[in-house]
């Protein structure tokens, strides 16, 4: 396991949304992990030991290709991910886990393996290990370090939060989902 320290925070973020009529939720970070040092291509940290329970929301960050997994508001992972390449960009917006499986494969390219594939949109998006060259790659879905996602995929439940941000940083007023219809989240009204 790696070093880590918590760094106390609070967000009170507003978000967008891919559809309207959402209801308000409100995004509490609490606390973060720190690596000892910015994670390479493929690196994670995982700590659920941190909040043991509470519901969990995942944050995909498309500019710094980075996971950000918190539960009870208290970050207990983070990894590199490899989003959509040019031209089949992971698509921003707040999406919930429809569909989780163990080994799945893609039907619209040729049986990649998609291993503890969990499902974010009925076109074609999705959480999943795979290979993470360290920049955008796939073809919109989002890849993560073989060993995250299964620790993510035994971590999160039908129906949790994923935001896709175009941008995330906890500390900012807002995480910018762009191309969306404004709209206030509040994770106490969500589920």
């Amino acid at each position: 396991m790696r070093s880590l320290f918590l760094v106390p925070m609070m967000l009170a973020a507003a978000m967008t949304l891919p559809r309207a009529a959402a209801k308000p939720i409100e995004i509490e970070v609490k606390s973060e992990l720190v690596p000892v040092r910015p994670l390479k291509t493929g690196e994670f940290s995982w700590a659920p030991e941190i909040a043991p329970k509470g519901k969990v929301i995942v944050v995909i960050d498309l500019a710094g290709q980075l996971a950000h997994v918190y539960r009870d508001g208290h970050e207990i992972g983070r990894a590199t991910v490899s989003t959509g390449k040019s031209g089949q960009e992971t698509p921003p917006g707040v999406f919930t886990i429809l569909e989780k499986k163990i080994s799945h494969y893609s039907s619209s390219y040729g049986l990649a393996p998609m291993p503890f594939m969990q499902r974010l949109s009925w076109d074609g998006v999705a959480l999943h290990g795979g290979r993470n060259p360290g920049a955008p790659a796939s073809h919109g879905c989002v890849r993560l370090p073989d060993a995250f996602a299964q620790a993510l995929y035994w971590t999160t439940a039908i129906g949790d939060i994923v935001v896709v941000a175009s941008r995330w940083d906890s500390s900012a007023p807002e995480p910018v989902v762009e191309e969306m219809s404004p709209a206030e989240i509040r994770l106490e009204n969500v589920g």
